[in-house]
């Protein structure tokens, strides 16, 4: 089994790329005995934030004393960490490595006929088959599943009866899968209603990176499809919600909502609209308050904007689109009781090439952040870009910052750290969610 546990089946699945559609899936399920239909569920889908909101719920639930299953993609450094139950003596319970071979070689038996047949099972759609075999095993209570791409055509949107679904922010990734216009992407995302199942959507609002038109049609798609499913739906958050949020200098964040103070770990504005959803849901399915902000309080999700360092400062941010950039800009400005804002800063990124990398660095630009050095790094990911490609996207927009081209990432995080702890810049490490998860684990060996 490969460094980051991943068995060799799952992984030579990547190959079969990404097929929407629920067909296989059914299948595959039924020849396992539909272990799905043996859970209760929060089903979470959207463009940002549903795996700070999934995690909000699944510290939120373990709390209150549920045995509660979390289901969340990409991992960051090991492949147990998409799969965990959290319950009261155990806050991070990643599944074993026995079991994921174990579960992994049942659903490639059961998965036979279809790879016979020339219609393999995704990568995605194997590791989620694998959580609803786990979780059903292991008697979890209730289930909190994100979505993988899109939602009506996603491969956990098997699940009939969910207790609540929610909603993120919506943006316009995959546009290619999902449709060319938020309206589109927004009814894709909207596939995870079911009849007479309440939804809890993100005010359109608050989607910051969305026209006024685009806000609009969100609201109008989410209203005409719970209407059709029957569903009550609830649009949560506000202006007031952002614009009571404070951030001290330890790295805590507090916010109002429906005159309730609550406190996170997870920095930025975005995150308190992220919490305002779990919390909507939480009551939903009967949470008491007091449980309810000690689970958001208590809530832990590595490198979203997690402040790892403050001498020097050092953040971790797995911001891969320009939706996430922008959140990131407003974060900076505002952390640590605001000062860091204006700042100059030094940035390791590294990204996949299918990213709308322009569209990143140009968010950094327009919110003002003022990065005066790029550490251009490649994940280790065959679908990477460059670092000389990157740099040449990053010059056309910050064409008077230093450019710094790295062949191997952990040398460029120790360059680039040694450089803040000379001259005190604060050092930010961004790009894909899979190269930050893994630099962030290296930077544990240079404590």
């Amino acid at each position: 089994m490969p460094a980051d546990g991943t068995p060799k089946f799952i992984s030579d699945s990547l190959k079969f790329g990404i097929k929407l559609g629920l067909d296989r899936m059914s299948v595959l399920l039924s020849r396992l005995g539909d272990p799905q239909n043996k859970l209760r569920y929060i089903h979470i889908a959207g463009t940002n934030g549903k795996g700070s909101v999934a995690a909000y719920c699944a510290y939120s639930l373990a709390g209150a004393g549920y045995r509660t299953g979390l289901f969340t993609s990409p991992f960051l450094v090991d492949f147990s960490e998409r799969i965990r139950i959290l319950d009261g003596e155990d806050k991070n319970g990643a599944i074993p490595s026995v079991d994921v071979t174990r579960l992994t070689d049942l659903v490639k038996d059961a998965a036979s006929d279809l790879i016979d047949a020339g219609d393999p099972p995704t990568e995605f759609e194997i590791v989620t088959a694998i959580s609803f075999l786990w979780f059903a095993e292991q008697g979890v209570e209730i289930a909190v599943m994100e979505t993988g791409l899109g939602g009506r055509y996603d491969s956990t949107n098997v699940i009939e009866h969910p207790e609540v679904t929610v909603i993120t922010a919506i943006g316009r990734d995959h546009e290619d899968r999902l449709g060319d216009t938020v309206a589109k992407i927004a009814y894709e995302k909207a596939g995870i209603i079911k009849p007479g199942c309440p939804v809890v959507c993100m005010s359109p609002d608050l989607m910051m990176t969305l026209s006024d038109d685009e806000k609009k049609d969100v609201k109008e798609v989410m209203s005409r499809v719970a209407s059709e499913m029957g569903s009550e739906i609830f649009f949560t958050g506000d202006s007031d919600l952002l614009e009571s949020c404070r951030m001290d200098e330890t790295g805590i964040m507090s916010f109002i909502l429906d005159g309730c103070e609550y406190k996170t770990r997870l920095n930025g504005i975005h995150q308190a609209a992220n919490a305002a959803l779990a919390i909507r849901a939480l009551r939903i399915i009967g949470l008491d308050e007091e449980t309810i902000a000690e689970g958001i309080q208590n809530t832990r999700w590595n490198c979203r904007f997690e402040i790892y360092k403050t001498c020097p400062v050092v953040i971790f941010d797995g911001g891969h689109n320009p939706q996430g950039a922008a959140s990131f800009a407003d974060s900076f400005n505002r952390a640590l009781a605001g000062s860091l804002k204006g700042r100059p800063l030094r940035m390791l990124i590294g990204a996949m090439a299918d990213k709308d990398i322009d569209g990143i660095i140009k968010a950094y630009l327009e919110a003002g952040l003022d990065v005066r050095e790029f550490f251009c790094v490649r994940p280790d990911n065959p679908r990477s870009i460059s670092p000389f490609e990157l740099s040449k996207k990053i010059n056309f927009v910050y064409n008077n910052a230093d450019i710094i081209l790295c062949d191997d990432r952990y040398d460029g995080l120790e360059d680039a750290y040694h450089r803040s702890c000379e001259d005190g810049m604060p050092l930010v490490v961004t790009g894909s969610l899979y190269l930050v998860g893994d630099l962030r684990s290296h930077m544990k060996g240079m404590d």
